[in-house]
Parts: C-alpha cells; sequence; structure tokens
C-alpha cells in the first residue's frame, strides 16, 4: 500500500497505466518524423520522436528528455504545448492500455540529428496534412485529430 496525497492509502494492485509522450517539432506546416530501426515495435515505420515516462519525472520532463536524447535537441517547458491524450487499447493479448501525450513545439534550440542511430534510420519533414503510408496508425490518426482540434483520442476501443 502507498499513502496518496489525496486520500487513504491505495493498493499497489490497482490499475495502472504505461505514459508515453510524442515531440511534435513544428515547422510552418511540416513536422519532424523518424524512421524507426533496431526495435521489433513497428521498426521501418514513421513516428515521432517520443518514449516512455520514467519514475519520477513529470511528462514535461519527460519530453524534454526524449528530445534531447532522440533527436538532439533542447527545450523549454514553456515550448511545450499539449495537443492531444490518446487512451489506446491493448494492441494483442500481450500489450497494455496505454496513455500518450503528444505536445507541439514550434520552438527548440539546436538542428535536429538522430540522437539513436541504433533505434532510428533517418529524419524526415512530413505534412500532417498528406502523411505517407508508412507512419504509425495510432501516430497519424493522433497527427490528424490535432490538426481537426480535437483534445482526445480513443483509439482501438
Amino acid at each position: 500500500m502507498w499513502a496518496s496525497r489525496y486520500g487513504p492509502a491505495v493498493p499497489h494492485d490497482r490499475f495502472r497505466l504505461p505514459v508515453a509522450v510524442y515531440g511534435i517539432l513544428r515547422v510552418g506546416e511540416q513536422v519532424l518524423m523518424l524512421r524507426r530501426a533496431g526495435t521489433t515495435f513497428r521498426a521501418g515505420q514513421l513516428s515521432l520522436p517520443a518514449g516512455h515516462l520514467e519514475g519520477g519525472e513529470d511528462a514535461v520532463a519527460g519530453l524534454l528528455r526524449e528530445l534531447r536524447e532522440e533527436v538532439g535537441v533542447e527545450a523549454t517547458p514553456t515550448d511545450c504545448r499539449l495537443a492531444l491524450v490518446v487512451h489506446s487499447a491493448p494492441e494483442d493479448e500481450d500489450d497494455l492500455e496505454y496513455l500518450h501525450l503528444f505536445f507541439v513545439l514550434e520552438q527548440w534550440s539546436g538542428e535536429p540529428v538522430v540522437g539513436e542511430p541504433d533505434k532510428c534510420s533517418e529524419l524526415v519533414w512530413v505534412s500532417p496534412a498528406a502523411l505517407p503510408g508508412d507512419v504509425v496508425d495510432y501516430v497519424a490518426e493522433a497527427l490528424q485529430a490535432i490538426e481537426r482540434g480535437e483534445s482526445l483520442l480513443l483509439h482501438g476501443w
């Protein structure tokens, strides 16, 4: 059991949801995407700079860490605007439900580069209005939802 500042202790077996953060680096009508490589999850497909939150870090700190690690750019918390929350169902029986937080950044410092060549083979700028066919499905849905001005997307339910 752990004590909550919001009430009595809660059992450790209470439902928990993994959280992933995504950075949408935007220049004009283009967003930066990376081609996943060296992994069993969506290898060869385009996605956004992203990653899981680590324990003890807030969502924005996790996003800033992922941007540094994956594409070598620096940003400040005020550069990050939460654009969309996605709650996704498990993709298969071995998967978990996920909460995905998509942040838009229109300013940062540094030129994007492949920061993890063992996980990424290239960076490309694309238009969310004309996404290539090899974008990770829920990422494509998220970008389209953001373009429509939506703030919540339920994927796979």
